[in-house]
């Protein structure tokens, strides 16, 4: 462990104060950031992270990067702890407003909550020299995109990584399951009622049934919801001109580790085709199957010092680390397989209110998350 001195801006320590912590985070909340629509925030954050004391900008992809004072040691290379959250948010408006201890809004915990307190944190914490830490608020995080982690993901090669979820201050995420979006359109010619033939809406019916049937023999004798694939009908629509009837779908996968991506599109492909090919006429359409946000399950080691940094560090505040694993997909799972390094999840609010209309943060929540990760960051970076 280097014993080289501890270095940061005594000014940038003294400023992120819980007050200030508090009115950043209600700022960022009141800053509406949907997925593709962030660069307020990110100039917003930016500037925040210069007044703190650190090198900052809005990068290539549109997110805000800030890298707190640091010293170098000649002659050796620079270690970097990255803390990877994400700046946008799902669409819907919930009306900002303080009650109490309760902070409302969009994004106020998936996952400005965590951003808020990684920037914070940083702002806070001593490091030795020769460690660099990087603060990364990310754009598209929610959609399919993830443009900044992957940009991101080509400018560092950290020696360990946070990434911002709500987790609660006493828990750390290690893994989340994969993602898989695919799309089905078919377009068919009108036909009487009393007709032989499945009806546009029959077809995708009997191809979406087919395909759960499929998953169901995929899954197996598995039950737990971070091994099996989940399966969802997220929207269907029907149309017709009188002509021809139309119908668009749009199914979701959430993909456990022993299963990829390519699996579930090559079945929902077959599963098309079959029904093409059974009792249509000659010239009739066929079925146009699309897949998009390929995302492949990752999970992290428990046994590393990151994860045992905060444990520690959420025993010494008071409660019993919780690990867990998500079923949702992150910005781990585009960063954990290229950086191979130490990383976890890990931000203040309940991922239970995530994308909801209800959703809130705990001010006195968010304030203990930042003494965690303020402790978790100084003994990273004494290890690294």
């Amino acid at each position: 462990m280097t014993t080289a001195p501890a270095v940061g801006t005594n000014d940038a320590r003294m400023r992120a104060t819980d007050e200030f912590a508090t009115q950043l985070l209600m700022d960022m909340v009141n800053i509406p950031s949907v997925s593709g629509e962030e660069e307020a925030v990110a100039r917003y954050l930016a500037q925040v992270m210069r007044s703190l004391g650190f090198e900052s900008c809005v990068d290539e992809s549109g997110s805000a990067v800030g890298i707190a004072p640091f010293t170098r040691v000649e002659g050796l290379p620079t270690k970097d702890i990255v803390l990877l959250g994400h700046m946008d948010t799902v669409p819907g408006v919930v009306p900002v407003r303080r009650e109490g201890d309760l902070l409302y809004g969009r994004g106020s915990v998936d996952a400005k909550g965590p951003l808020a307190t990684f920037i914070i944190a940083a702002a806070r914490a001593k490091l030795p020299a020769g460690v660099r830490l990087v603060v990364i608020g990310a754009t598209d995080e929610e959609g399919v995109s993830s443009r900044g982690a992957r940009f991101n993901a080509t400018q560092f090669r950290p020696a360990a990584c946070i990434i911002g979820e709500p987790s609660h201050w006493d828990g750390v995420t290690l893994g989340y399951k994969g993602r898989l979006l695919v799309e089905y359109r078919l377009t068919r010619p009108c036909s009487h009622s009393a007709g032989p033939g499945p009806s546009a809406p029959e077809q995708v019916s009997s191809w979406w049934e087919n395909v759960k049937r499929r998953v169901r023999e995929l899954n197996g004798a598995r039950t737990s919801p971070f091994e099996i694939v989940q399966a969802t009908l997220r929207t269907i629509n029907t149309s017709s001109d009188g002509l021809y009837d139309r119908v668009h779908a749009v199914v979701s996968f959430r993909i456990p580790l022993h299963v990829l991506p390519d699996q579930l599109e090559q079945i929902c492909r077959e599963e098309a085709e079959r029904l093409d090919d059974s009792g249509q006429e000659p010239g009739d359409a066929r079925a146009e199957v699309t897949a998009a946000g390929s995302e492949v399950a990752y999970k992290s080691p428990r046994d590393t010092g990151l994860v045992r940094a905060f444990t520690t560090a959420i025993r010494r505040h008071g409660a019993t680390p919780h690990l867990r694993v998500k079923t949702g997909t992150s910005d781990m799972n585009i960063v954990g397989p290229i950086w191979q390094c130490p990383i976890v999840a890990y931000g203040p609010g309940d991922s239970r209110l995530d994308h909801t209309p209800n959703e809130h943060i705990s001010i006195s929540e968010y304030h203990k998350a930042v003494e965690v990760l303020t402790d978790v960051i100084e003994r990273v970076a004494g290890e690294v």
